[in-house]
């Protein structure tokens, strides 16, 4: 619960914008590197970079993220803003913060 996380500087980032229906929500950019990413886009004309929208949870996690919060800090943001959901809140947090780490848009520190 003591790890802190910080976001990979190489994996471009933005607030959508406000006055949308997103309402702020944050995209993050993937490149589509390696041999079968290369294939599907010469091939299949999928796109060199995709952009990966979070939803308002995935959103206030991922601002969250700041090199300075440990995961037990993190767990108490996400408690605070979303107490209605602060039973499976642990499992969510912990699942998402690996999924983050697995696919390197964050590293620990």
């Amino acid at each position: 619960m003591d790890i802190v996380f910080v976001r990979n500087e190489r994996c471009p980032w933005r607030r959508k914008d406000d006055d949308g229906e997103d309402g702020g929500l944050v995209e993050i950019d993937m490149e589509n590197r390696g041999f079968f990413n290369a294939v599907a886009q010469k091939f299949f004309k999928r796109p060199r970079i995709s952009h990966i929208s979070l939803d308002r949870y995935g959103s206030t996690l991922w601002l969250a993220v700041d090199g300075k919060a440990s995961v037990n800090d993190i767990l108490h943001k996400m408690q605070e803003t979303f107490p209605d959901e602060s039973k499976d809140m642990l499992n969510r947090v912990v699942h998402f913060l690996n999924t983050l780490e697995i696919h390197k848009f964050i590293a620990r520190t």
